[in-house]
């Protein structure tokens, strides 16, 4: 595991959108598995402003999003298909046939499952997984629990992801309780991974991931047996390692 030390957000940002771009640029077809959060938005920010300054290009590239929420359109704005679109999708060049999100309107969910598997498989997998990181240590949605779910599965979310989500929404109530994530053996099959940490309410979850005992307890700990991962943090998510 490589492990850079930023000083601030901005940092962390700048270095984690460095890594996926060098993805890019050596690889124009690079496959990408992208996340969604406050976390990786000063990324995609730099990733935007590279592409229109004419730094990078993504018209071969392909995204897979780690999840999305069952029951919620495309088009709500909580929706994970609008933060991509309004992050990052609508001001590059990627092609909306290589933009791969999991239907959350979909009616059958375990077909859904196993259709998002074969896009992934498809694409010949991962090159470049960008990850954040839960306060309890879920990736993805892959909440803590008695072990690890290997492929694309529907998830009951936490009490607590519940509460951290509940703020894009204008009543608790209106979250939704599941929502579809890649599973940790999607996630361990991608080439590289880069997980990225801000502020200082991760720094606990970030010496328990990477620092204690690989447990399901807390699902981001299997990234320790990762042959390449490398930890972008700011000095406050790691101020304990």
């Amino acid at each position: 595991m490589r492990i850079i030390r930023a000083r601030d957000y901005d940092e962390m940002s700048r270095r984690a959108a460095g890594l996926i771009a060098a993805a890019v640029v050596t690889k124009p077809d690079a496959v990408l598995g992208l996340a969604t959060g406050d976390s990786p938005i000063g990324a995609y920010g730099y990733l935007c402003d590279w592409y229109r300054d004419g730094h990078i290009d993504f018209s071969q590239a392909s995204a897979l999003n780690l999840d999305e929420y069952c029951g919620i359109e495309p088009d709500a704005v909580q929706s994970y298909s609008y933060f991509m679109r309004r992050y990052l999708f609508s001001k590059i060049n990627i092609s909306s046939d290589n933009q791969h999100i999991p239907d959350g309107l979909a009616r059958d969910p375990g077909r859904e499952c196993v259709r998002y598997d074969a896009i992934i498989a498809a694409r010949g997998g991962i090159d470049v997984q960008l990850l954040g990181i839960g306060l309890n240590g879920h990736i993805g949605f892959n909440e803590p629990g008695p072990e690890f779910v290997k492929d694309t599965h529907v998830v009951a979310l936490s009490e607590s992801t519940i509460d951290a989500n509940s703020r894009f929404f204008d009543d608790r109530r209106d979250v939704p309780v599941k929502a579809y994530t890649m599973g940790i053996c999607t996630i361990m099959r991608a080439r590289r991974i880069v997980l990225i940490a801000s502020g200082e309410r991760k720094a606990d979850i970030i010496k328990r991931a990477f620092f204690d005992a690989v447990t399901p307890g807390v699902p981001a700990s299997i990234l320790q047996l990762h042959a390449d991962v490398t930890l972008v943090g700011d000095e406050a998510a790691l101020s304990l390692i």
